[in-house]
């Protein structure tokens, strides 16, 4: 009898950690994983709304601490007494940590009660570490050895911290880690002055943004005198100015203000105390987050565009010109063939920058290339080759993104002969422009860099895109010290529509990134298409998905083997258990299917191992975390992806007859699956980890077995032992889904030119739907009903986009207002806007921000929110008015409950109460105790409702 005890424990062992790594283009999300459990005490009632304003990761953007070599200096005692006391409390944690994950590896499943009963627990020694943090501050701050100033963030990991909302803040409470990187700091700076001046290095370099605001210089003052005043700042710094020639390697200089140099910790600290730095922050490394779903999405029908489409409506998003940030571009691959182009918009400023690879040609589709590699060079410690310094993708991720937001159309389109149709953009007809900012091969497993980021959206910017799309992203944190962040919020102040990646690090809480409210940041989830292959045993069959080439031969059954049971020599169970390379004995799995545990690994490498030690198939089971996602994936061998309860039946099987066989049927492509759309298990999730009051992600979108371009320089793996190449590749990911996003902005732009960004935003988001195509409620991975958490204001709907009734507009000035009421200073503000600024003296509450949804943390007592929204036709008189379905426990009360309008363009307030009902009811279980509803404008006859998600978080009943 074959043991399969060692399996299932890692099937359903929520506390392994390596099973709970999703299947994303790096490895970095395991080490993630347990500190996204501590997101989760976001959802604590117990904050006030004051405190529940300013919530962040990082450091605080108004003021640090920093050292003032002329004050006293701490004792060194009271350091080192501190540093005790936050090592001893950090250690309690870590071990209440290890016992719980002791306690679930001692259980053949494990409950999400257990692991919420373990959060409980640290999140009450967070209380008492929280409380020494503070009385150490308290401590701290009496001998006066430092003061605030502008945001300095070294390489230190900083947690979260609760801080109090002011207008114009000049200090807020710190976090004791950033306290002890200040004192190193103080400690290193006490004879800085003398070792800057003459250059001498404190420690080794690394590469730093000095970020000082959008650009202010009249339009006399030329690029190279910007560039020239970098040097300046950086030489006052170094007393050397040739030291700072030398040290930089980016000049933002045109609508972004600042530079990105190599420096040592101290240097960097020292420029953050000049007055004209907004903030300085580390060369972070950031991640890379279809034939069938524009149909899916209702644009065409059986392959043919009908006169209704949105397509025709928006002429296929002519001109509108698409600009991605990515891994480059295949300039070759038929998706960006210009036949159906005429001649480039005269607006375009861009370049196709080809110096070193010639054979890359721009055309009248793709109207631009560029690259931007030296933020990845300063990583990267290394000369880089020719390979790098080109925007010809050698991954195949740029390509296939680019693709979906607006590649030309491919007719015969398909991945392994799978999926065979047209393969276009969601703006077809948009003209298309690569910013190249990811490369290989992975530094510290990341390819793309702030300090390149930064220079491609002050590129793309100047190009004169209208549309950017970002499939990338990292841990969030402070809005002034993320590139994505400024770099949107520039080009959004430009009038360009940027989208972004939710990130795939679901299905937990907290795990969404991209947080900006400017930025559209999108969720993924499956289309009703899949490639089913099926798994027969026991006179049993089990379904699955899978895009192998190859299937077994004949119609006998094959033994199966558990990977557990075939553990190579110098190999651990663990690994085996996911297959990794070289850890299967191929004395044991020679000639047979083999079964592996979704996690840590690629899951074609997993394929790859089976191969290699001369199994004949692989049957790939998910964890539990992973539900009933199950993705199709070009493995190397017959292989399919199966669900954890159909996992759980195999298994149980196998373990019940000592010769367990079965036998894997090559997959067929299938149409009209339900339910569809469910959330993707890797799909990213909220709440907002930095404010609560703003729901992050905005949407849901095709983000599954998504098929588009791909490079000529890539295997459909992306890994080296691969040989194959392909056109068009299949792929799943929050990467995925953002392109999709940004083809339909594209449209919604080519109807309305004229359009804010926040407006296009709220066109995608209060036209979505909460309903799958059988007009049912969304589900989960685990065939459960989804929350706003998981897919933000519903799954898109273009047609219904170009013409949404009304709008949450917002303009450059809401955001300031935003920042400001978060605790960024008005000088800050100031450089960010290039003129004078002044926050406002009563600033506006993070909740009432004028966002298309509505999202109340800690309801305690009645409170009341406003909003503005904007008719914006095509009547020009019209009533709009108000239907609430209210969330469970509590009254939401619309006043006034109708708005009439007059003209188009005319804009109307109204305000939102949210109170308890009385008699209180139970608050909901999960979901940290939020209740959902929603509120929805209608205009009657002319069919458009306009609606808003409300979550509400309910107290506690004591």
């Amino acid at each position: 009898m074959a043991s399969t005890g060692g399996l299932l424990w890692g099937i359903a062992g929520l506390g392994s950690m390596h099973l709970r790594a999703r299947d994303v283009r790096t490895s970095t999300a395991l080490l993630s994983r347990w500190r996204h459990w501590f997101f989760l005490k976001l959802f604590s009632t117990s904050p006030s709304a004051d405190l529940l304003a300013n919530r962040k990761l990082s450091i605080p953007p108004a003021s640090h601490f920093f050292c003032d070599s002329t004050a006293s200096a701490v004792p060194e005692a009271t350091i080192e007494a501190l540093k005790v006391q936050i090592a001893t409390l950090q250690g309690e944690k870590e071990q209440l940590i290890k016992e719980h994950q002791e306690a679930l590896d001692a259980q053949k499943t494990a409950s999400r009660e257990l692991k919420e009963q373990a959060m409980q627990a640290a999140l009450q020694h967070d209380q008492a570490l929280k409380d020494a943090k503070a009385a150490a501050e308290a401590r701290l701050a009496e001998p006066a050895s430092c003061h605030t100033h502008r945001s300095f963030l070294p390489y230190v990991h900083l947690g979260m911290e609760t801080g109090t909302a002011a207008a114009a803040a000049e200090s807020t409470r710190r976090i004791l880690l950033t306290l002890a990187a200040s004192f190193f700091l103080c400690s290193l700076l006490q004879g800085a002055p003398r070792a800057l001046a003459s250059g001498t290095q404190q420690s080794s370099s690394s590469g730093y943004i000095v970020y000082l605001g959008g650009r202010s210089h009249g339009l006399g003052v030329s690029t190279e005198a910007v560039t020239e005043s970098h040097y300046d700042i950086l030489g006052s710094v170094l007393g050397d100015r040739e030291m700072a020639r030398n040290a930089i390697f980016y000049s933002y200089t045109k609508n972004i203000n600042g530079f990105a140099a190599n420096l040592d910790p101290g240097v960097a600290a020292a420029i953050a105390e000049r007055p004209d730095v907004v903030s300085v922050f580390p060369n972070r490394g950031l991640t890379m987050q279809t034939t069938r779903s524009w149909e899916f999405l209702g644009l065409e029908r059986a392959g043919e565009v009908p006169k209704w489409s949105a397509w025709e409506v928006a002429r296929y998003g002519e001109d509108v010109i698409i600009g991605n940030l990515d891994s480059g571009v295949w300039p070759e691959s038929l998706s960006f063939n210009d036949g159906e182009m005429g001649a480039i918009p005269d607006t375009w400023k861009g370049i196709c920058q080809n110096e070193h690879d010639p054979q890359f040609q721009c055309n009248s589709k793709l109207i631009g290339a560029r690259y931007f590699n030296k933020g990845y060079g300063s990583a990267a410690g290394a000369p880089l080759g020719d390979r790098q310094n080109t925007p010809r993708d050698d991954d195949g991720h740029g390509s296939h993104t680019l693709a979906t937001a607006g590649g030309s159309s491919v007719r015969g389109a398909n991945a392994f002969g799978y999926g065979n149709g047209t393969a276009r953009g969601g703006s077809p007809l948009a003209r298309v422009a690569a910013y190249r900012v990811c490369f290989s091969p992975e530094v510290n497993d990341t390819q793309c860099f702030d300090a390149d980021i930064l220079a491609a959206f002050e590129a793309a910017i100047a190009d004169g895109v209208h549309i950017i799309t970002a499939s990338l992203g990292g841990d969030p944190r402070d809005f002034l010290e993320d590139a994505v962040a400024i770099g949107s919020l520039h080009a959004v102040k430009a009038g360009i529509t940027v989208v972004c990646s939710a990130g795939n690090n679901g299905p937990d809480f907290g795990t969404v990134n991209n947080l900006a409210p400017w930025v559209v940041t999108v969720a993924a989830s499956t289309t009703d298409r899949g490639f089913t292959a099926y798994l027969v045993f026991n006179k049993t069959r089990v379904g699955g998905q899978s895009l192998s080439e190859t299937s077994l031969r004949g119609k006998m059954f094959y033994p199966m083997i558990v990977a557990t049971d075939a553990v190579a020599p110098n190999s651990t169970v663990d690994d085996a258990r996911l297959c990794k390379l070289e850890t299967l004995d191929a004395a044991k799995v020679r000639g047979k299917i083999v079964v592996c545990v979704k996690g840590a690994n690629r899951r074609i490498e997993k394929g790859e191992a089976v191969r290699r030690a001369g199994g004949v198939g692989m049957v790939l089971v998910n964890d539990e975390d992973s539900g009933s996602t199950v993705t199709a994936d070009a493995h190397i061998l017959p292989a399919l992806h199966i669900s954890y309860t159909d996992g759980l039946a195999l298994l149980a099987y196998i373990k019940s007859t000592p010769t367990p066989s079965g036998f894997i049927t090559k997959a067929r492509t299938v149409v009209g699956m339900t339910p569809a759309p469910i959330m993707a298990d890797f799909s990213s999730q909220g709440p907002n980890i930095l404010n609560r009051q703003i729901l992050k992600p905005d949407v849901t979108a095709p983000g599954v077995s998504i098929i588009a371009a791909w490079s000529g320089q890539a295997a459909p793996s992306d890994r080296p032992w691969d040989p194959r190449r392909v056109a068009f590749n299949a792929i799943s990911g929050t990467s995925m889904s953002t392109p999709h996003v940004a083809g339909i902005a594209g449209l919604v732009r080519t109807v309305h030119p004229d359009w804010s960004p926040a407006a296009i935003k709220s066109a995608i988001m209060t036209t979505a739907t909460d309903l799958d195509m059988e007009k049912r409620p969304i589900l989960d991975p685990f065939l459960e009903k989804a929350t706003p958490f998981a897919y933000g204001s519903g799954h898109v709907f273009p047609a219904r986009a170009l013409d949404p009734g009304l709008v949450y507009d917002a303009s450059t000035a809401d955001y300031l207002g935003f920042l400001c009421t978060l605790g960024y200073n008005a000088t800050a503000m100031e450089l960010f806007n290039g003129v004078p600024y002044q926050c406002p003296a009563s600033p506006v509450a993070v909740q009432d921000l004028n966002y298309p949804t509505f999202t109340i943390p800690a309801l305690a007592e009645p409170r009341t929110v406003r909003r503005r929204v904007t008719n914006v036709g095509p009547a020009q008189q019209t009533t709009y008015t108000a239907a609430v379905v209210e969330p469970v426990g509590v009254q939401v009360t619309v006043t006034p409950p109708t708005l009439a309008f007059g003209a188009v363009g005319e804009e109307k307030e109204f305000h939102v109460t949210f109170a308890e009902k009385v008699p209180v009811v139970p608050r909901p279980e999960g979901a940290g105790g939020y209740a959902f509803g929603a509120l929805v404008w209608s205009d009657g006859t002319g069919n458009h409702q306009v609606r808003s998600p409300l979550l509400v978080q309910r107290p506690r009943i004591v």
